[in-house]
């Protein structure tokens, strides 16, 4: 747990169920929110979580808001019904919200006082690298904490999945197909923007399945030559090609100035079209839906086995577990494969 000088746990700040924590009681009571950026197929696994604990035999509440929620205490009780006809909707019905306060101490010790006068015994998280952290802090504190992979980025290096990802992909690459038509009728030059700050993986996918002639991730600072670009766009003309999609992440740069660049130096009528949160919302496909779900069950079963402070990942074709310290300190590429692919593929 990241901590200040002199800022150290004591043994009465501890939720406190003998020596090992929580650990040492049995779980009666499981509660679930979701944190940070939404992301389809959220909803899947709230549903998830509730069913699998109550035919566990659990009492089950959903805090509101995320981490601010459970500080503000905004709970509710949940059952069966509760999360009936809601593995279709995007977006989260617990909402969700960004919480400085779970960095620090205060924050924290709150956390888990409310956990404790709810008769909480595990927190499921769902969420990315940030709601991790604030699961791992709460652990330190003896909290029986899980975290499912909620993130449309695919940046959690543990898990080959993410929750949403598949979703915003299929968003973005039926927008990138719009775009297309009007900027082959127009012979244009298009840059499509994709969410992903430091996370490629959009942008990668949708690149391949679109057909896009360029694709800019930040994982490979060469693919940000716009000379090269330039050069490219003008060869593929020589030769007839009469439009260009050019498939870059919103932390490559603005995308705006980029294509004036480009039509400047070009010659050729450029226009950037931002998708932008569109990517976030929507009904997830089928596989956002299973796998969201799956994860979700998961989550419950790894609480009834006394685990705590664990991140459900899906690897090598199998759902398994990692300790969230361990997960957060891995680090992730794009798939070389895939990158390798987009080259041979734009010739």
């Amino acid at each position: 747990m990241n901590q200040k000088a002199g800022d150290t746990i004591r043994r009465e700040d501890r939720i406190g169920y003998g020596i090992g924590g929580i650990m040492a009681k049995k779980i009666k009571k499981v509660a679930v929110l979701t944190s940070g950026g939404d992301a389809p197929g959220m909803n899947a696994a709230i549903r998830a979580v509730v069913r699998a604990a109550l035919s566990s035999g659990l009492e089950v509440d959903g805090i509101r808001r995320g981490y601010m929620g459970l500080i503000e205490e905004d709970i509710i009780e949940m059952n069966a019904m509760s999360v009936t006809d809601i593995v279709q909707r995007g977006g989260t019905i617990l909402y969700t919200s960004r919480c400085p306060e779970i960095k620090e101490k205060k924050g924290l010790k709150r956390a888990v006082s409310v956990c404790k006068q709810h008769n909480i015994d595990g927190l499921i998280t769902i969420g990315g690298d940030g709601t991790f952290r604030g699961a791992q802090d709460l652990s330190e504190l003896g909290l029986n904490t899980i975290g499912i992979p909620g993130t449309i980025d695919l940046d959690i290096a543990c898990t080959e999945y993410t929750i949403g990802f598949d979703t915003a992909c299929n968003t973005a690459m039926e927008a990138t197909d719009k775009v297309r038509d009007t900027s082959a009728s127009h012979e244009r030059c298009s840059i499509i923007e994709v969410m992903g700050r430091t996370a490629g993986h959009i942008a990668l996918w949708c690149g391949i399945s679109n057909g896009s002639e360029y694709v800019m991730v930040p994982e490979r600072p060469e693919a940000n030559d716009e000379k090269k670009i330039i050069e490219k766009i003008l060869s593929k003309r020589r030769v007839g090609k009469k439009h260009h999609i050019i498939l870059k992440t919103e932390g490559m740069g603005d995308s705006y100035k980029m294509a004036k660049r480009i039509e400047e130096a070009t010659g050729i009528e450029t226009r950037a079209t931002i998708i932008g949160h569109i990517q976030r919302g929507g009904n997830p496909t089928c596989k956002d839906r299973v796998y969201a779900s799956a994860m979700g069950a998961r989550a419950v079963d790894l609480l009834l086995e006394g685990k705590t402070n664990r991140v459900v990942a899906y690897r090598h074709g199998k759902y398994t577990d990692y300790d969230i310290g361990e997960a957060l300190a891995m680090t992730k590429d794009v798939d070389p494969i895939l990158y390798s692919l987009t080259k041979r593929l734009s010739r």
